[in-house]
């Protein structure tokens, strides 16, 4: 309760003040004066010095000062004699201090293209807790449509805000390189490479060409491939490389790719989906197919099913990645570690902050490796035609391509449906002139 002088007080601050207020002034006050003491405690805590820690710590403040930033050089027991001390003062480094006194701001950005994606979800993950185990900040930039990469790095969005830079999967333009140097703090890269900045990446265009490969090794010849856009403004390199490892394979094996077995399914499910209707809506139907990516290869197994083509009596699967429902699914794959990249990375990352310009910058190759489960078969299994002649004439395990056509065209959305229709009856009508 409140003395008769601390009610004297604050009597007349209440009665100046509208009355639908004063009632809850009367409490905001009286709390204050209630809890006086802990605001004493607080308001000393608030005033400890950095010589105050040392005093206590029984070093100088400039240890301090180098142990709470984690610069190093201090013993391990030092270093918690410190932050001992640190704590029981309730001392902490002012963040605009630090700053005005190295030029560093403690905080490192990752530019990612897609937010929602497994892929780009695993990584973040790894990224984040390695950051944070530093100690650092971690700043995320979106760059998911032209006009969002150009505020990034044509704007000058970075500069003087981040210690280092973490791009991932992003095909630089020469102009993005040159403001990324302009920035002279170290930048490190994810699934790409530049000369002058630490990367980690597979390689993308060997691996797809395995893909494939597995396919052809099972006597696949017309092979389908699920891609991403390889002209979409983000310059997303995994579409271009892997896009290239299929053309690979099919080249070193004697075979013609064709645009007709090529479809471009948005590395998503539904895109996957949407990119094996319309390989199924073709002339020639393919007897396996490779999908850039596990979700595009999920929404290919869908589609397939959905219009009664057996995986992989009927139709081979394979996907990239390894997606954590990949073994749900039996899907065949290629597998990467994704968590060990981010991790890998972001520890350069991190001593590349740590010793600005003494870290050596380093190109690491991630592996990959086939993992093979129940969705790729060797053609000629469960009916499938024994040569890829009578495929390409319009048929697949025995299923007639107008009745594939029709499933597709009761199992997909409306519109899809409909465009899909006009162009099934243009390549049919074309393929009677041929006749």
């Amino acid at each position: 309760m409140p003395s008769l002088r601390k009610r004297i007080v604050t009597q007349p601050l209440a009665r100046r003040l509208p009355r639908r207020y004063r009632a809850v002034t009367r409490i905001s006050v009286q709390r204050g004066l209630l809890s006086q003491a802990a605001s004493q405690r607080w308001g000393a805590l608030a005033k400890t010095t950095i010589k105050e820690v040392a005093d206590r710590a029984g070093v100088s403040p400039s240890s301090v000062s180098r142990s709470l930033r984690g610069v190093g050089g201090i013993s391990t027991s030092t270093t918690k004699r410190i932050r001992e001390a640190a704590e029981q003062l309730g001392y902490s480094a002012s963040p605009a201090a630090h700053r005005l006194a190295t030029g560093r701001t403690g905080t490192v950005a990752i530019v990612m293209p897609y937010l929602t994606r497994w892929f780009f979800v695993e990584l973040f993950g790894a990224v984040e807790q390695v950051i944070r185990e530093a100690g650092l900040d971690l700043l995320f930039y979106h760059v998911g449509n032209t006009e969002m990469r150009q505020r990034c790095f044509a704007s000058g969005l970075l500069r003087k805000r981040v210690d280092g830079v973490l791009l991932v999967t992003l095909s630089l333009t020469e102009p993005e390189i040159a403001a990324l140097r302009a920035l002279d703090v170290p930048v490190c890269m994810i699934g790409a490479q530049v000369g002058g900045f630490s990367s980690i990446r597979i390689d993308d265009a060997e691996s797809a060409c395995a893909a494939v490969q597995h396919l052809i090794n099972l006597g696949h010849e017309r092979i389908g491939m699920i891609s991403g856009d390889p002209n979409e403004p983000q310059h997303f390199t995994v579409a271009l490389r892997r896009r290239e490892g299929y053309h690979a394979a099919l080249k070193a094996a004697g075979l013609r790719a064709s645009r007709e077995l090529e479809a471009h399914g948005a590395f998503s499910i539904e895109g996957g989906d949407e990119a094996t209707v319309q390989l199924l809506g073709r002339r020639s139907l393919p007897t396996a197919i490779f999908a850039e990516c596990d979700e595009m290869a999920f929404g290919a197994l869908r589609a397939l099913r959905r219009v009664g083509l057996r995986v992989p009596a009927d139709v081979s699967l394979i996907g990239f990645d390894d997606h954590p429902m990949a073994q749900y699914f039996e899907l065949t794959t290629i597998s990467q570690d994704v968590w060990d990249q981010g991790r890998q990375i972001a520890q350069q990352l991190v001593g590349a902050v740590a010793r600005p310009g003494v870290a050596p910058a380093v190109e690491l190759r991630a592996p990959t490796r086939l993992v093979v489960r129940g969705t790729t078969a060797v053609l000629g299994t469960g009916q499938r035609p024994s040569s890829p002649q009578r495929a390409a004439g319009g048929h697949v395990a025995g299923v007639n391509r107008r009745s594939v056509l029709r499933s597709v065209g009761q199992s997909v959305n409306p519109g899809y449906t409909k465009r899909r229709e006009r162009e099934t009856h243009k390549n049919e009508a074309n393929t009677q002139k041929e006749r």
